[in-house]
């Protein structure tokens, strides 16, 4: 089903992990945000489109959020030219998507996210400042937090920003912890980012979780860097997304506080 949440915005959201896919209706055809997640609520979300998809983006190249499906047709499916070489490098290995498999073999979608059209993303020349297509214009603000050419989009003409995995009232920020050679950093960078945006928008959709209001998005802003810069300090945070005051149902995100509080502390690689 889908939801308005602003003029001109439509919004789906998966049972799993509150996933927001977001639907921007064009002229011609809609702009399609980050779909998912599993094949059903992906051929229901193409049964529920207005228009035709003429355009698809990813926010950045975690699996859940390079999905398609083929009721959703053959448009380009864009993202960043780090984004899109991040996922060519991923599914350079052939065990690729069977170690996503693996990896949702105990959730509650286990078998049921379609793989076949993983990941086929479209890059766009390094720095583009818009999403190429004939709709409401579509701001990119690309950063380095959470994921390798991450991007949050500012739909302008609607108010809308729609933040990708961050500024999430569900989850705490996840740092790329991995590679990067300053994650804190490059975390506080993304913010300042949006919080130069915040002033432009009435309405945030984060990638999982409940969209937010124009109050709301310098208080998810301001939360998350509280957050990382306790990571920083080495202090546990005064965070409701953790401890006795998380959501029900939401108490393993202290788990993965935990462990990135640790990663963080240690500097270390996964073993």
């Amino acid at each position: 089903m889908l939801t308005q949440v602003a003029e001109g915005v439509l919004i789906h959201q998966s049972e799993f992990l509150l996933s927001n896919a977001v639907v921007v209706p064009g002229p011609a055809g809609v702009l399609l945000i980050d779909p998912g997640v599993t094949g059903a609520e992906l051929a229901c979300l193409a049964k529920d489109l207005p228009q035709t998809v003429v355009a698809g983006f990813s926010t950045h190249p975690h699996w859940d959020h390079v999905l398609w499906h083929a009721d959703l047709g053959a448009p380009p499916r864009y993202c960043t030219a780090a984004c899109a070489a991040a996922v060519r490098d991923e599914l350079a290995d052939p065990d690729a998507k069977a170690n996503i498999t693996e990896h949702l073999a105990e959730t509650e979608i286990a078998g049921q996210v379609p793989l076949d059209l993983y990941g086929l993303v479209t890059a766009l020349p390094a720095g583009s400042a818009r999403v190429p297509w004939d709709g409401p214009r579509v701001r990119i603000i690309e950063h380095q937090a959470h994921a390798p050419g991450h991007a949050a989009l500012v739909i302008e003409e609607h108010g809308v920003l729609v933040a990708g995995d961050m500024l999430s009232d569900v989850l705490v920020p996840m740092l790329t912890l991995d590679g990067a050679a300053d994650p804190v950093e490059d975390y506080l960078e993304a913010l300042r980012l949006l919080a130069d945006v915040a002033g432009d928008v009435d309405v945030v959709v984060p990638g999982h979780g409940s969209v937010g209001d124009a109050d709301q998005v310098r208080e998810r802003i301001e939360r998350d860097r509280a957050y990382v810069l306790a990571l920083r300090a080495g202090t546990e945070p005064d965070d409701p997304r953790i401890g006795p005051s998380a959501k029900p149902g939401w108490e393993w995100v202290g788990d993965v506080h935990t462990w990135q509080a640790k990663r963080l502390t240690q500097g270390t690689e996964p073993g």
